[in-house]
């Protein structure tokens, strides 16, 4: 599955940073880094770039705040061609605290937000480029958002932003093949001039078939996680991702090292992947927080019961 457009961003740090408050220590995010730079991944994503006002270190690591100082610790002295990447929230950012891309070690801003919010992702958005960073705004939870105002939030993007690409964000691991082609058919048919990106989570085991399906359909910027390691349920396995691809940029054996020395013990201190009340909430399109919560009580394996709460809930609503 070759093509040359394609470009692999890794966000294990970051995602996974959403089970841990953030706090992978430095030596573990170095390990990471490292193999990332030697397989040949095009961007490696750091964590999320929050206001100091609203975050505090005492609560979350480093990788909530990521601070330039802190992502030259770990980039300094590695050979690498892996572009470094952080994520941003509407409306949880100081845009003026980002240093221009000149004074950084940070070359993609990726920022975050729901369709209710494209004005605002836009000018963030806008703001970065012209400080020289690569941009994408990152559409969340795209399976409760795909009516005329999914179309009217691409159409804004195209018409009045500087972003590289547009990201499918299947925030609840809810998507099936088939409404992934209809999102990437749409995005590319009103996005003429920007790429489409998917990321993909695996509530329901489907995070590498849906990103398999987006590529097929021409999505060209694919996230992925070294051994799936995200919120909840996960995303989709880089492993696997790089083993499709059959690019030979693309090296999967620093990955397959890591994995062993340092992600398989880390699956006994964190829980991550495919769990029951995760494929609950995905079959409902619902948010995984309350699975989370979940498997954090003394009821964790009571899956019926949590299957009928969310249930009773969905019709409440209806």
């Amino acid at each position: 599955m070759y093509r040359e457009k394609i470009k692999v961003l890794d966000c294990t740090i970051r995602d996974g940073g959403l089970i841990n408050n953030h706090d992978f220590d430095h030596r573990f995010v170095k390990e990471v880094y490292k193999a990332i730079s030697a397989s040949g991944v095009d961007y490696m994503e750091m964590g999320y770039k929050n206001s100091k006002k609203l975050f505090s270190t005492e609560e979350y690591g480093a990788w909530k705040l990521c601070d330039d100082e802190e992502i030259k610790k770990i980039t300094d002295g590695v050979e690498s061609n892996t572009k470094i990447s952080i994520m941003v929230d509407v409306g949880r950012v100081d845009i003026d605290d980002v240093l221009p891309a000149s004074e950084s070690p940070v070359g993609m801003i990726r920022t975050a937000a729901y369709v209710k919010d494209i004005d605002k992702a836009i000018f963030m958005v806008n703001h970065f480029a012209e400080k020289g960073y690569e941009t994408t705004i990152n559409i969340m939870a795209i399976s409760r958002d795909q009516g005329v105002e999914l179309d009217e939030a691409l159409h804004q993007i195209e018409e009045e932003s500087k972003v590289m690409a547009v990201y499918i964000v299947d925030s609840f691991g809810a998507l099936y093949q088939e409404p992934v082609e209809l999102l990437v058919k749409q995005f590319k048919s009103i996005l003429k001039t920007r790429e489409v990106g998917f990321h993909g989570h695996n509530h329901q085991q489907l995070a590498f078939g849906n990103t398999i399906e987006a590529i097929i359909h021409g999505a060209n910027y694919l996230d992925g996680t070294v051994y799936g390691l995200g919120r909840a349920a996960g995303n989709c396995p880089l492993e696997l991702l790089i083993g499709f691809l059959k690019n030979q940029k693309f090296d999967i054996r620093p990955i397959l090292d890591l994995i062993s020395k340092e992600f398989i013990p880390l699956r006994e201190k964190i829980e991550w992947g495919y769990i029951i009340p995760y494929a609950i909430a995905g079959m409902m399109n619902e948010h995984p927080r309350a699975a989370m919560a979940l498997r954090n009580s003394d009821k964790k394996e009571n899956y019926r019961e949590f299957y009928e709460s969310l249930k009773s809930a969905n019709l409440d609503l209806a």
